[in-house]
């Protein structure tokens, strides 16, 4: 079987810490990209049936995860955490053990934090693991591409939001063809 076709039913989302207080602090034109690219993946995710997981890094002080991104995800629930690997923090452990599949797609932010640190745990505990590079962001581009390629030099696959909503329908003829094609204009 190749490995580097996505099928919706051996996939999950993970959306890590798309927060207020991080946001704001990210470049503009990136955060832009980073929010329409991402809630366009979340909404095919849902509507493809693929589980999708969201965490927010100390919210308290972070605040919470952007509206945009709130609406698309729909009715789940943040998962709070203190720590930058998500692998760490017992429920989500709990979500992608209790899933059938071993392909994790990671968006979030920051690149060379939390989503690096993430990528690298689900890849040594076996996970075959995408990120969409149009769907993370750190404060500097610097520090997004250091933390690009240290997610490659873990093994992680580099894609885009809408190449993988694409692979996940394979074709026009699939009946979700039209809202996703809608969800990436």
């Amino acid at each position: 079987m190749n490995q580097l076709i996505l099928r919706p039913h051996e996939c999950a989302l993970l959306v890590v810490d798309i927060q207020e207080r991080l946001v704001a602090a990210m470049p503009t034109p990136r955060i832009e990209r980073l929010t329409s690219k991402a809630s366009a993946l979340i909404a095919g995710a849902r509507l493809l049936g693929v589980p999708v997981l969201a965490t927010e890094q100390y919210p308290k002080g972070l605040g919470s995860t952007i509206e945009p991104i709130r609406e698309a995800l729909g009715d789940a629930q943040p998962v709070e955490k203190t720590v930058f690997c998500c692998g760490q923090v017992s429920e989500v452990g709990a979500f992608f053990d209790a899933l059938p599949t071993h392909n994790i797609i990671v968006i979030g932010m920051e690149t060379h934090i939390c989503v690096w640190q993430t990528v690298r745990a689900l890849c040594e505990d076996g996970r075959r693991v995408w990120v969409a590079a149009d769907c993370v962001a750190s404060r500097s581009e610097e520090d997004r591409a250091v933390g690009l390629a240290l997610c490659e030099a873990a093994g992680a696959q580099l894609g885009s939001a809408e190449s993988i909503l694409f692979d996940w329908i394979g074709g026009a003829d699939h009946e979700h063809f039209r809202a996703i094609s809608r969800l990436v204009r």
